[in-house]
């Protein structure tokens, strides 16, 4: 890869720190785009990877620089994949984190151990610019459960309440490392700095 520059479609901080600290590997300068005023677009798509095409789009349009945008959530199977791409704002219009947990919680308080099976899912895109019109587009799948309380103080999101299938414990209570590696963002973050090393 020749860019040592992109911009980073999200305002999400800890998306942005996460995101950094594996581009980092690459010799890559990560600018969050609030950094650059690009506002953010309406996430219209009806699929992870529709909305992460619209943002590393707009970002890209709006700086001239190479993008790279996700789109991230949680996929609960007893709730038939929701929250899946409405995830940031399951709990309404001013959602926070705080509050999309604790209506997840509620909607699974009586449901059994064996039905609480659930996932994070991200879609990455990196597009070269606004036109591109062969992005890299890359998966990462996290297989868990969710928990009936929360632990943990790291992470954000759902990680408290996200059960690790591989460590038997919450996301939120993984250093950032381990978190990293196994991580659905991790996973496709590995997969787009293979893709990138290509070209």
């Amino acid at each position: 890869m020749t860019d040592n520059k992109l911009v980073l479609a999200s305002a999400n901080a800890g998306k942005i720190k996460e995101l950094q600290q594996m581009l980092d590997k690459l010799g890559i300068e990560v600018i969050p785009q609030s950094t650059l005023n690009v506002p953010d677009i309406a996430e219209t798509g009806l699929s992870f990877v529709e909305n992460s095409l619209l943002k590393a789009r707009n970002a890209a349009a709006l700086t001239n620089l190479p993008a790279i945008a996700d789109d991230s959530g949680l996929e609960v199977d007893f709730l038939h994949g929701a929250p899946g791409i409405y995830s940031a704002r399951f709990s309404g219009e001013h959602a926070t984190d705080a509050s999309n947990r604790e209506k997840l919680l509620q909607l699974m308080v009586d449901v059994p151990q064996e039905q609480r099976t659930a996932r994070y899912q991200t879609l990455i895109v990196y597009m070269r610019h606004a036109n591109d019109p062969t992005p890299i587009i890359c998966q990462g799948t996290w297989e868990g459960s969710i928990a009936s309380d929360e632990k943990g103080d790291g992470g954000f999101g759902y990680d408290s309440i996200f059960q690790v299938a591989e460590t038997n414990c919450r996301a939120a209570e993984l250093d950032k490392d381990t978190k990293n590696r196994l991580s659905h963002r991790g996973k496709a973050m590995a997969n787009l700095l293979s893709e990138l090393q290509l070209r």
